[in-house]
């Protein structure tokens, strides 16, 4: 069994935050030596191991103990999302030895290199941390994923040409690619509506995102233009012509406001599950108010509205509202 010093040591911590685990819970040694000291054994040993990993992963101290003790999850399970953690911050060195490389050889030549590239990639790395946990980085194949990134490059760049062209959002070529876009997307974010609208917020508020992705103001609003194009044909085999109307209407006017409010919906539902805040209430009439502006106040309209929304796959791409949000909505009707 190993002192406390000695484990301290072998995990590279101090003896400090080992008393402050005892304290809490979280780690307590199995044995005591004659003269008192704690003595901890080789399951000790595994528990911090998987405390250490957790920590590393993201996940709060005070959620921990709660999550190794009751959530069935192994400790096998824990080393593989490790492991899978380690191949992203592998994948990321190599993006920057890539970017190095290129720097060394131009500086080689005696060429002066273009610094700004660098400095961009710097930059939209600071800004995933500042809108995404490291935990979902590690999962999101839209960060990490070369073949996926260099699949968005080139879709970027078809769009971008058929925008310049002056291609309509409503015209076939157009809702091609806006189908590509949404299945890329759902594949990037293995379909997490959540991610879905953070990226989108985070592209609306980033300029260096913007600048690296290819993604601008101008193109995210035609590619909004398209896939509202696609919602409404999905829309169009259950709700009626004026029905269908009013909400491209909305669209056109309103629908940018969807995501920034799904994604405040879905923090305070975790923040306030009885929905009684102040602010649980103002975000519910905010969320009535955006929801009649789209469909009207014809109750006939909203059976035809949840069929579709039931039926038609693309309506459930990061559409972000679970049935308990929604549920949490309508206390405040």
């Amino acid at each position: 069994m190993l002192k406390i010093g000695q484990l301290a040591h072998h995990a590279g911590i101090t003896v400090r935050t080992l008393h402050h685990y005892d304290d809490i819970g979280l780690l307590q040694p199995s044995g005591r030596s004659d003269a008192g000291y704690r003595l901890y054994d080789r399951d000790d040993v595994a528990r911090l191991q998987q405390i250490q990993a957790l920590r590393q992963l993201g996940m709060p101290l005070a959620d921990i103990g709660h999550f190794i003790d009751h959530s069935g999850t192994s400790a096998l399970a824990i080393v593989e999302r490790q492991l899978a953690a380690l191949d992203r911050q592998l994948q990321e060195a190599a993006r920057m030895r890539t970017h190095l490389q290129q720097l060394h050889a131009q500086l080689a030549r005696g060429e002066q290199p273009e610094l700004a590239d660098w400095l961009t990639t710097l930059e939209q790395m600071k800004m995933y941390d500042n809108y995404f946990s490291k935990e979902e980085l590690a999962n999101l194949p839209v960060y990490h994923d070369e073949a996926i990134r260099a699949e968005w490059a080139a879709l970027v760049a078809q769009v971008e040409k058929i925008r310049g062209e002056g291609a309509l959002p409503a015209s076939l070529e157009a809702k091609q690619l806006g189908q590509r876009w949404l299945t890329l997307l759902d594949r990037g974010t293995h379909g997490n509506a959540s991610i879905i609208a953070r990226l989108d917020i985070m592209h609306m508020n980033e300029p260096a995102i913007q600048q690296s992705t290819g993604i601008s103001p101008a193109l995210r609003h035609y590619v909004a233009e398209i896939i509202g194009e696609l919602k409404l044909d999905a829309y169009a085999k259950y709700l009626q012509p004026n029905e269908v109307e009013r909400m491209r209407r909305h669209q056109r006017s309103r629908g940018n406001e969807w995501f920034p409010l799904i994604e405040k919906i879905r923090r305070q539902f975790n923040a306030d599950p009885g929905g009684q805040a102040p602010e649980s209430v103002h975000i519910a009439q905010q969320w009535q108010a955006l929801f009649h502006d789209m469909i009207g106040d014809d109750p006939a309209t909203l059976p035809r509205f949840r069929a579709a929304l039931d039926n038609e796959p693309l309506l459930q791409i990061g559409r972000g509202m679970t049935a308990e949000m929604v549920g949490w909505l309508r206390i405040h009707r």
